[in-house]
């Protein structure tokens, strides 16, 4: 059997149940209050009547007493004193009503009538007090008491009494109904303005569902005013809340569409790299099927090598990112970053000779790190080489290695180029970032896929340390921190490349780096540990 679907039931505002809510606790309380207070009251007239109701019938036996004998005689009505209203009857032995009368105000007491000495039947003689309604007087609070034989029924009229209590609900009532609407009115005003920064972030909410969000510049949303934002209520709280959703909705928006832009720009340009040699490759493969005579074989195959060494390296660059975000362990070894940057400064002056490249070392401890050798080599490799890249000839590249304790090893990479674009600046690690937004390339070996940076920070972040730079016009430094080994004993040597040759001066403070290193020196007794090894080259 299918299941018919449940009704849906209809759903009021929050202010509207708010307002039932507090109305029918507020209906529930005055009417526990006044039933309370009217049930008191009652029982406090009820128990002055009873009281006084005794004391009637007390004095009616007292007279009743005077005149034993004489068992059907009210003469003791005809004394002063008693109210008026009040009715009097002797009883016999088996307490049935022998004579029974009312004392009339002015006036001589009135014998009861069959039926109404019939309502007052059956009332035991033992004080307790009864209620009873008589026909043609009302209702009455009767007791009757026994006294040596004489046993007589009292009882006093009840009208004043339930008048009383009547009149008493009635004010409460109104006096409820009153609060009851004055409240109603209150709490509809204060609910309402309570309310309204609600109303307000829903309103703000359904502006930002009507915004077109999958499509153009996600800015200028509308916010929840500053006043309606206060920490010190749950509205407020929810308006703050909701306007930092709305600044985190626009930032991650912004940040997608850049990445998408850098993305759709790395693709278009990795495209138009590889398609490039392929293109080469493609056509030198051509002109060999057409002959030798077009073009000469070795001049064919040196550029088919040189195309796919340049596919080669865009790939390889994209799979080292790719291994580095799946956190793939590094291969650890004791890595001397001051040999390892006289290296690269080596290279570096061999492949670009129109450079002035220098290395500076400052070191009160040998700079020895835990990391893979080949992956911080490419990381200085490729700084030195994006500073080849990108500043023109003449320019000085400097690089120094910062040993001063036992925690860190520092790196900088300096030069008094150009400098780096201030719009590129705060992305200049990300991937796909590069300065020159062109596809073309004057050679192979102008501008870059916009990778080389965004490796250097990944494979700096992998070893515990962290880059930063910092450029303007005539001055770029990178900064890299990586935490230190263990200082070696004072004893141990520092690799410096010197000059060798018959007229190479005595070792003193400066050596060659574009020499082959072939001197391992430490410093003499009483030179300064930090004392700066300088290389011009």
């Amino acid at each position: 059997m299918t299941a018919l679907p449940r009704p849906r039931l209809r759903t009021h505002s929050m202010g509207t149940r708010l307002l039932l809510f507090l109305g029918a606790t507020l209906a529930v309380a005055c009417a526990a209050m006044a039933l309370t207070t009217a049930l008191a009251q009652r029982a406090y007239l009820m128990g002055g009547l009873d009281d006084r109701v005794t004391n009637a019938a007390e004095r009616s036996l007292d007279g009743a007493g005077r005149h034993p004998q004489d068992e059907d005689s009210l003469s003791f009505l005809t004394d002063n004193g008693h109210p008026a209203g009040m009715l009097a009857a002797r009883l016999d032995a088996d307490g049935d009503i022998v004579s029974a009368a009312t004392v009339g105000e002015d006036a001589p007491p009135r014998h009861l009538t069959a039926a109404q000495r019939a309502a007052l039947a059956d009332i035991a003689t033992d004080g307790s007090r009864h209620t009873r309604t008589v026909p043609g007087l009302g209702t009455y609070r009767v007791t009757a008491l026994d006294s040596d034989g004489v046993r007589v029924l009292t009882g006093l009229p009840m009208d004043d009494v339930q008048h009383m209590i009547s009149d008493l609900a009635a004010v409460e009532a109104v006096v409820a109904g009153a609060g009851l609407v004055a409240a109603g009115s209150l709490c509809v005003v204060v609910i309402r303005r309570q309310l309204r920064p609600l109303g307000r972030l829903a309103a703000t909410a359904v502006a930002i569902s009507r915004a077109p969000l999958d499509r153009g510049e996600v800015t200028g949303l509308p916010r929840v005013p500053a006043r309606h934002t206060h920490p010190g209520s749950e509205a407020g709280q929810v308006g703050a809340a909701l306007n930092r959703m709305i600044d985190h909705v626009e930032s991650s928006h912004t940040a997608r569409r850049r990445t998408e832009e850098r993305m759709r720009r790395f693709l278009a340009d990795a495209s138009h790299e590889l398609r490039t040699p392929l293109a080469s490759i493609a056509g030198y493969a051509e002109l060999m099927n057409r002959g030798t005579d077009r073009i000469q074989p070795v001049l064919a195959w040196r550029r088919v090598s040189a195309e796919s060494a340049r596919m080669t390296g865009l790939v390889e660059d994209l799979l080292l990112l790719a291994r580095l975000d799946e956190g793939r362990p590094l291969h650890t070894t004791e890595v001397d970053v001051s040999a390892l940057v006289a290296e690269a400064v080596r290279d570096a002056r061999a492949t670009g000779t129109r450079h002035d490249w220098q290395l500076e070392l400052r070191l009160d401890t040998v700079p020895l790190v835990s990391g893979d050798e080949a992956r911080l080599r490419q990381v200085v490799a490729k700084l030195l080489a994006n500073a080849r890249v990108h500043t023109p000839a003449g320019t000085t590249v400097a690089a120094t290695v910062e040993a001063r304790d036992t925690r860190r090893v520092v790196l900088r990479i300096r030069d008094d180029g150009p400098g780096i674009p201030p719009d590129l600046l705060p992305t200049v690690f990300d991937r796909f970032t590069r300065a020159d937004t062109s596809r073309a390339r004057g050679g192979p070996h102008d501008g870059g896929s916009g990778l080389g940076l965004a490796i250097v920070a990944a494979i700096v972040s992998a070893h515990g340390g962290s880059v930063e730079v910092r450029s303007e016009p005539g001055r770029t430094e990178f900064r890299i921190e990586l935490p230190s080994l263990e200082a070696a004993p004072a004893a141990e040597p520092l690799s410096v490349d010197t000059p060798s040759g018959p007229s190479a001066p005595a070792p003193h403070h400066s050596a060659d780096v574009g020499r082959t290193m072939s001197e391992r020196r430490t410093p003499a007794a009483g030179q300064p540990r930090s004392a700066a090894v300088k290389a011009l080259l």
